[in-house]
């Protein structure tokens, strides 16, 4: 979703873009590709928990320069955003300078792929900020050499990710669904996880009939997608962070229809079908300081 303001040329001179978190419905890590990356492959889905994201043209300098409101959020080069908006401007040929301004509301190392979501934002922005008119799948292939997850935000809200997170098809889920987050307020760092999952499996479960089926359905049911739910990541991070699987099991105990673990962690999601469940399970979330807590619905095709 984006909003423009008002300018006096023929062009806006800012835009502001809202940047999705995303949930794994589905996390099946498979076999370790030559280049040393996993096959993976993903059902991921929007909610409506967004950073907000303002990209601003000026004449006062040349270059990017990225403000937070997280203080903890390093705003160099390194950013994703900020690498984001480098890469839109050499790809398009685009000079002067671009003031951008990321109000922070995903928590960061999460599993709910903030950092890839503003980078996808920044991109769909700046695409229509300098009136650029690329495909869909121009601005994913730019996505897709920044991280992983990237991609999947331009094909969202509902999607099968494949491959390292290049291969994405959208797919789409009848209604909607109530979602709690609960951050236990660290992060799981994603490459240990990896690690971890790699030293403690015995071997690698191929696809299963009933996730490759759900690939080829041109419309899905809620019902269907919470029987498929899984996540590989869950058996060694809950290992190694008990308080993360005690999340699940009290998600489930307050009548979540699925629990789950989002990306390699450290959130973990309960999908409600009725929103008062959802609010309650907050509710009760909410008198631990150390938790953030989010309740939002999952996004619908526009």
């Amino acid at each position: 979703m984006t909003n423009l303001s008002p300018a006096s040329t023929s062009r806006p001179l800012s835009i502001r873009v809202f940047a999705p978190a995303k949930i794994n419905l589905v996390l099946r890590i498979l076999d370790r590709r030559t280049d040393g990356y996993h096959n993976l492959w993903s059902l991921m889905q929007t909610v409506q928990v967004e950073d907000e994201i303002t990209l601003e043209l000026t004449g006062a300098h040349s270059g990017v320069t990225l403000r937070c409101d997280e203080p903890s959020l390093k705003t160099d080069g390194s950013n994703l955003v900020s690498r984001a908006a480098v890469a839109v401007m050499e790809q398009s040929g685009q000079t002067g300078g671009l003031d951008i301004t990321l109000a922070k509301r995903i928590p960061m190392g999460a599993g709910l792929g903030g950092g890839s979501s503003d980078a996808a934002a920044t991109i769909i922005g700046l695409n229509q900020l300098f009136n650029l008119g690329w495909s869909v799948e121009q601005m994913a292939h730019i996505g897709q050499t920044l991280g992983s997850d990237v991609a999947f935000f331009f094909f969202a809200p509902s999607a099968t990710v494949a491959g390292r997170g290049e291969q994405v098809a959208s797919i789409r889920i009848k209604g909607t669904r109530w979602v709690v987050l609960v951050n236990p307020g660290f992060p799981v760092e994603t490459k240990w996880a990896y690690q971890q999952l790699t030293a403690n499996r015995a071997g690698v479960v191929p696809l299963s009939q009933s996730h490759a089926m759900l690939e080829q359905a041109s419309e899905l049911g809620w019902e269907q997608v919470l029987e498929a739910a899984e996540n590989d990541f869950e058996g060694p991070v809950f290992k190694a962070y008990p308080l993360l699987q005690e999340i699940k099991h009290r998600l489930l105990a307050l009548e979540a229809d699925v629990a789950l673990l989002s990306g390699s962690g450290a959130t973990v999601f309960g999908v409600f079908r009725d929103e008062a469940k959802a609010r309650q399970a907050q509710a009760l979330f909410m008198n631990e300081p150390q938790f953030k807590v989010f309740v939002a619905q999952t996004s619908s095709p526009s």
